[in-house]
């Protein structure tokens, strides 16, 4: 059982609470649109059991995916996979839109649109949470427990806080490459004598790890084209109009 009164584990909470936020901002966009065509009366239900539906499913793919860590090579896999997940958390967003996303017309087509939805989402987030989660299936549900109502009933105050401090997207991101060192460092694969002769390794691997993607995000950012901007501007007059021709 965890220690509760631990500081490590509350540091990892709130690891998980941010993954869930910083990586489930579309999820609050699907329920919404997976409801929009319910009567009124039954919306609330349609995102309560929705919500519900897909917690239970992601905690099943954070199981498999805790288990599946366990094999060699695979956590290095899930290391390296998370630090890309970071770095395209640092580049620019490009308006997506969800056209694929059927509002259903019943609660039950709700739901399962919301759960299906869910589960083809959340890869990006069970990788992080496993990796943050140090094997812990008590810190994954109270993690994910308190996180997902955040992101559904508090994603517009998110998503304004991501906008108007820039600073925070770029903290997430951090986050991501850290937790991606460690899983590297912690691997079954990766020699010992790493982790024992390298004196603060953990925190090495980590902060590596974050500067990484921060860096690189960075610059890949800034390599993206930007979209012209049309500007409205009046014509030089011709010279040779104003005036005597030659």
């Amino acid at each position: 059982m965890p220690d509760f009164t631990s500081s490590l584990f509350w540091i990892a909470v709130l690891q998980i609470i941010i993954i869930d936020i910083m990586l489930g901002g579309d999820n609050a966009v699907v329920i919404a649109l997976a409801c929009r065509k319910l009567p009124p009366e039954q919306r609330n239900k349609g995102i309560f059991w929705g919500v519900v539906g897909a917690i239970g499913l992601r905690v099943v793919m954070i199981f498999f995916a805790l288990k599946l860590l366990a094999v060699p090579y695979l956590k290095i896999v899930g290391g390296l996979l998370l630090l890309w997940i970071g770095i395209k958390l640092m580049l620019p967003e490009h308006e997506e839109g969800h056209d694929s996303i059927d509002g259903g017309t019943t609660l039950m087509a709700a739901i399962k649109t919301i759960v299906v939805a869910d589960a083809v989402m959340s890869l990006d987030n069970v990788i992080a949470v496993a990796g943050a989660s140090h094997g812990s299936m008590v810190l994954v549900t109270f993690g994910i427990l308190v996180s997902i109502p955040i992101v559904v009933w508090g994603s517009k105050l998110v998503l304004t806080l991501m906008d108007r401090f820039p600073v925070v997207i770029t903290l997430g991101a951090a986050l991501l490459g850290w937790i991606a060192g460690g899983m590297l460092l912690s691997d079954q694969a990766t020699p010992e004598a790493i982790a024992k002769g390298l004196p603060y390794a953990h925190h090495l691997f980590g902060a590596a790890g974050a500067a990484l993607v921060v860096v690189l995000g960075k610059w890949l950012g800034s390599r993206q084209p930007r979209r012209p901007s049309v500007e409205l501007s009046t014509p030089a007059p011709d010279k040779t109009t104003n005036g005597d021709m030659p």
